[in-house]
């Protein structure tokens, strides 16, 4: 009984601070929960010495709690970065656009709650799918969706660039050629990417340049006047709450057990199922993609002993996983969970109290200084990060990133970065 007590409270105590690490991970441009689980994990064996008291099967599984809680955590913090910012991540790239219009509007703290409703409800959806998602990913049906990505990618990746024809701003065939050759130079620039060394870490300048350095720039030369921000709840349907978070969690359960794609494109699938371009219903689909995907990433890790992002790679490392083969599952799985709901309920108010904080103080601050004073951060955690090769990337990047905002096409476009070389490369696997 004093032991599981013991447990119990260590649990809940680690789970706090990987709480506290996926807030400062969320709202530091840069730093991302995989920084966090390479340095717990490096530190395990210390820290596995201090829980001498447990055996080692309970201290394992703590300290995955914890790399588990701080990446559920940042899936709700990071959007506060993207929207007031203008710094994104790769999950958190696409929802820029529609943020930055809320902010423009002077509705920034409602884009925030959004934000934080859809992570949250995607946390509940995914906890009730998830016996679903066990008879899905072990069937036949999901077996064959596998062995057929390359269908499902180059149609997704021909959605992307023919709905550009509803572009009200030019032609139907003109802005479809201006989305295909934006998609193709980003997918070119996504095989160089694949060519250079540790390619997963450049993403980051990618992604920087493409989504966030390249709208700042344009922002500084024509400086929007940014009003005052109002703290009001936003008004939306609850109708179109649920099919949204439903939308986006559905995609992003999909991408955490297939190969090869990532919760970047399960937001672009997302985009174009949901026809409702309104800013807030944009918010609240790509919000619950980024959460569900790291919940049903841990369910896949369960399932298939398939590490599908660099969060599972660290909890498979740091303790046995027990395969999820019958219909119950292993006791750590519970376990994981108990720590997302409890994560993401703490991280579903912290979002909301820091997005007051930004919305009331952000008027204060000089936009045009904040730009740049981003711009420089920007330059630095690339260089630091990545060197000077990073920061190569970054100016490409950015000159790719341009190219949309100037002709006012769609900057997912730009996603081609990811989904062509995978494209190409699952064409040439089949031959």
């Amino acid at each position: 009984m004093e032991f599981c007590l013991t447990f119990v409270l260590l649990l809940f105590v680690v789970v706090i601070l990987g709480v506290i690490l996926g807030t400062l991970t969320g709202l530091v441009p840069g730093l991302h929960p995989n920084n966090i689980a390479v340095i717990l994990v490096s530190i395990a064996p210390a820290l596995l010495r201090e829980l001498y008291f447990l055996d080692s099967y309970a201290s394992r599984t703590i300290i995955a709690s914890g790399i588990l809680a701080t990446a559920l955590t940042h899936t709700f913090l990071s959007f506060i970065p993207a929207a007031y910012l203008g710094a994104p991540e790769s999950d958190t790239a696409l929802n820029l656009l529609p943020a930055h219009r809320l902010l423009l509007e002077g509705r920034a703290y409602e884009a925030t709650v959004l934000s934080a409703i859809g992570s949250f409800g995607a946390v509940v959806f995914s906890l009730l799918c998830l016996l679903p998602f066990y008879f899905i990913v072990s069937s036949a049906m999901f077996s064959m969706l596998e062995h057929n990505m390359l269908y499902l990618l180059t149609g997704i990746s021909a959605l992307l660039v023919l709905t550009e024809s509803f572009n009200e701003r030019m032609e139907p065939f003109i802005a479809i050629m201006l989305s295909l050759m934006v998609f193709v130079i980003s997918g070119i620039f996504g095989f160089v990417l694949q060519g250079l060394p540790a390619p997963a870490s450049m993403l980051f300048p990618a992604f920087s340049g493409l989504f966030g350095l390249s709208t700042i720039l344009y922002s500084l030369f024509y400086t929007p006047e940014i009003p005052e921000q109002v703290i009001n709840e936003p008004e939306i349907k609850n109708t179109d709450v649920l099919k949204s978070i439903i939308s986006g969690a559905s995609f992003g359960s999909v991408v955490s057990a297939l190969p090869g794609i990532t919760s970047a494109h399960a937001t672009v699938m997302a985009m174009l199922a949901r026809r409702n371009r309104e800013p807030g219903q944009v918010i609240l689909t790509l919000s619950s993609v980024n959460t569900a995907n790291v919940i049903f990433c841990t369910a896949t890790l369960y399932l298939t002993m398939h590490a599908r992002s660099g969060v599972m790679m660290a909890i498979s490392q740091m303790m046995d996983i027990q395969p999820w083969a019958e219909l119950l599952p292993p006791v750590t799985f519970v376990l994981m969970l108990i720590t997302v709901l409890t994560a993401s309920a703490f991280s579903f108010f912290i979002t909301i109290y820091m997005g007051k904080q930004f919305s009331l103080f952000f008027r204060e601050i000089p936009y045009r200084k904040l730009l740049l004073s981003i711009v420089i951060l920007l330059i630095l955690l690339v260089f630091i990060f990545t060197g000077g090769l990073g920061l190569l990337v970054l100016a490409v990047a950015t000159a790719i990133g341009l190219i949309p905002i100037y002709y006012g096409i769609r900057r997912s476009n730009c996603m081609g970065v990811l989904l062509l070389p995978i494209i190409v490369a699952k064409l040439f696997q089949g031959l």
